[in-house]
């Protein structure tokens, strides 16, 4: 953990940690996005094949999202704390 404040001090003290951290930002923002949408494809393909199991797939997906939406935002926080340490 010492190790990784002291590398995002290193980075943030350059300008290109700035312009790092918004690209990196900016990647897992869309990587999120694409994420959400391949998993929303997924589920409503699997409820056009098997309305009855259509709670089931939703919940599912729902919780998927979550997770990919977790990763991106802790990505998104790490590129912050460049920008702020």
């Amino acid at each position: 953990m010492t190790s990784l404040l002291i590398l995002l001090q290193a980075v943030a003290s350059n300008a290109i940690g700035y312009l790092g951290a918004g690209i990196g930002a900016g990647l897992a923002t869309i990587g999120c996005g694409l994420g959400i949408g391949k998993i929303g494809q997924g589920a409503m393909e699997g409820i056009a094949r098997q309305p009855e199991m259509a709670g089931t797939i939703r919940s599912t997906m729902i919780i998927a999202a979550a997770l990919v939406e977790g990763v991106s935002f802790f990505a998104v926080v790490v590129c912050l704390l460049i920008v702020f340490l």
